[in-house]
């Protein structure tokens, strides 16, 4: 059954300032599209986040970024004491855990 397609009878309005009015025209423009149709697009790909997502995204980069601190302190050590043989182990610990933390950011490749 093909799905039927509702008419766009509602409508939506904003305050904006008129340079910000012209940039979205100049946009459209630009896309071949109304302002209408931009606007639609823009918020289909808006992701909103909650008190609580933003709240989460916040201690998992807080997590992140206290271990790189460690990660720079044993990087230092290793690479201090390159002579020892304890050395080469914790540097292909630090590859693995910097292989693991690339990971978690999309988009961004670790190769050592």
């Amino acid at each position: 059954m093909r799905k039927q397609k509702q008419r766009r009878t509602a409508i939506a309005t904003c305050r904006v300032t008129p340079s910000e009015l012209a940039e979205w025209r100049a946009k459209a423009e630009r896309a071949g599209v109304p302002v209408s149709d931009l606007l639609r697009r823009a918020m289909a790909r808006t992701r909103t986040w909650t008190a609580e997502d933003s709240a989460a995204a916040r201690e998992l980069a807080r997590q992140v970024a206290r271990v790189g601190v460690n990660l720079n302190q044993l990087a230092r050590w290793a690479n201090t004491h390159r002579g020892a043989a304890d050395a080469l182990e914790v540097l292909e610990q630090l590859r693995a855990v910097e292989r693991e933390l690339a990971a978690l950011r999309p988009g961004r490749r670790v190769e050592r």
